[in-house]
């Protein structure tokens, strides 16, 4: 007994946890169905894609498939790594691919990813490691699609209701970690798994902590209860001490995402094109990127992020016009004794939204607009105002890959439950350039078609495109083997220690 008891403390004392934060409970635990950013950051250390970006977001290399070539221009052909195992010990095949697709594409659940499978004509397991895709026509993402994480058939073969399954709280994937313990508003943890096809991760758990307060979050990175944690300009400029940057590394790069004020096209309020005009003219964003980052982002003009190949950059930003503005809005029938109002949405998950949104509060009342704020926890604010579209406009942010897809945010089918076209965006004009770019295989063709979307969406002002913030991300100086890349730290996770 004794001795079981010595191996038992030893294994306690030599095992390793990575403490991590996040602002709100994951809402499903289930690649296909996470859309916030808690759920997608957990699924993502769970659940492996077929294929992946390389750590510099340059080039697709393989995840859990070890080869992929076209046979042609419609045809794509996957070879799966042999010795790959699911959280259960059951063995994962081609089968589970198809499977995935075939969810994806039935009427069963509501998906935003669901639109990259629209052109997938057929999936076939050709054997237990090989899979084949005919596209209905050549399609630009064909590779990019297959970095969605697949499901364990052997599990939800039977399952009727997958939106409401109890997979999504208790998830069995292939990633490098599996569930250990979910406690809602408390902790979950990831446990590493033993049999992961690239090798067990040398970290033994990771836990999350779910903190919806920034500050809150803030303060435990600073005494150290975290291992990696974001920090805002504001804190990295005037709250940490030479005591910190001797406990943290410090990594920054310019995020993959943009913010937005996003209007609700739907109603009378937002149709005419001068109102939108007005309140673009009537901010000020260099402004607000110098009060809320301290030069530690840059002000975003359009709908596809600098240095990828959609990026438009003769789209200029606009300078506030205080004047034109309220010219407009008189010609919109609004004046100081009938003033435009309306509300702006956001989430307290962020510490800096909730400022941005005064801001913009405080920069259109100088156009005579009169803006109530309504801040919400994220949770709350995604249930009761983002999914059901009940807003006059929301302030929120996308992440986007470096292959954009216009498609999912600009076309009119995205206009459907499950769609991120919250807006309500329609134009014709874009609908056909989208339609006509799927196709679209010459790079630089593609490029044109994607820069003249650019052009006219940022004229429309269907969002006022506010700011790209870097990411300054710190990591406790006891975690070894981290390397910092274009794309981030995470890409070699497995092989970190502490």
């Amino acid at each position: 007994m004794r001795y079981i008891f010595l191996l038992f403390l030893s294994i306690n004392l030599f095992s390793s946890t990575l403490n991590l934060a996040i602002s709100a409970n994951p809402s499903r635990l289930n690649p296909i169905l996470a859309t916030d950013s808690s759920s997608s950051e957990i699924t993502g250390f769970l659940f492996n894609g077929l294929v992946k970006y390389d750590k510099d977001l340059s080039t697709i290399i393989g995840d859990l498939a070890k080869e992929f070539y076209f046979e042609d221009e419609t045809t794509l052909l996957f070879k799966l790594h042999e010795n790959i195992k699911w959280h259960d010990g059951k063995k994962f095949s081609a089968k589970d691919v198809v499977f995935t697709y075939e969810v994806l594409v039935s009427s069963k659940i509501s998906s935003p990813y669901s639109a990259n499978f629209r052109f997938v004509k057929s999936v076939e397991a050709v054997d237990e490691l090989t899979v084949r895709v005919k596209y209905k026509e050549p399609y630009f993402k064909a590779l990019e699609t297959w970095m969605m994480g697949i499901l364990p058939r052997h599990i939800l073969k039977d399952e009727q209701n997958l939106m409401n399954s109890s997979f999504n709280t208790n998830p069995i994937g292939t990633g490098a970690y599996k569930l250990h313990q979910l406690e809602h508003s408390k902790n979950i943890i990831l446990v590493a798994f033993d049999d992961y096809f690239e090798g067990r991760a040398k970290i033994d758990k990771i836990s999350f902590h779910v903190i919806a307060d920034p500050m809150t979050r803030f303060l435990m990175l600073k005494s150290s209860a975290l291992d990696v944690g974001s920090i805002e300009p504001m804190q990295y400029e005037k709250q940490l001490d030479k005591g910190f940057f001797n406990k943290f590394n410090i990594y920054e790069n310019i995020s993959q995402s943009y913010t937005y004020l996003g209007f609700n096209l739907r109603l009378e309020k937002f149709k005419n094109p001068k109102i939108r005009e007005a309140l673009s003219l009537a901010i000020n964003r260099e402004e607000l990127v110098k009060i809320l980052f301290f030069n530690h982002a840059k002000v975003c003009t359009g709908p596809f992020l600098p240095g990828t190949k959609a990026f438009n950059e003769d789209v200029k930003v606009p300078l506030q016009n205080i004047k034109k503005a309220k010219e407009l809005l008189k010609e919109a029938g609004y004046d100081e004794n009938n003033p435009f109002t309306f509300e702006i949405a956001t989430s307290n998950s962020s510490e800096i939204r909730p400022y941005a949104a005064q801001i913009l509060q405080h920069q259109l009342k100088e156009a005579g607009i009169i803006v109530t704020l309504r801040v919400m926890e994220w949770q709350a604010f995604l249930n009761m105002v983002v999914f059901p579209r009940k807003f006059d406009s929301v302030l929120l942010g996308w992440g986007l890959s470096p292959t954009p897809d216009p498609y999912m945010f600009w076309h009119s089918q995205s206009d459907k439950k499950g769609g991120f076209n919250l807006v309500g965006y329609y134009n014709p004009k874009i609908d056909k350039m989208i339609e006509e770019s799927q196709s679209m295989i010459d790079n630089e063709k593609l490029s044109k078609s994607w820069r003249e979307m650019f052009q006219v969406i940022t004229d429309e002002n269907p969002y006022l495109f506010l700011y790209i913030p870097n990411s300054i991300t710190t990591v406790s100086k006891e975690i070894k083997n981290v390397e910092p890349s274009k794309g981030g730290i995470w890409h070699n996770y497995i092989k970190w220690e502490k």
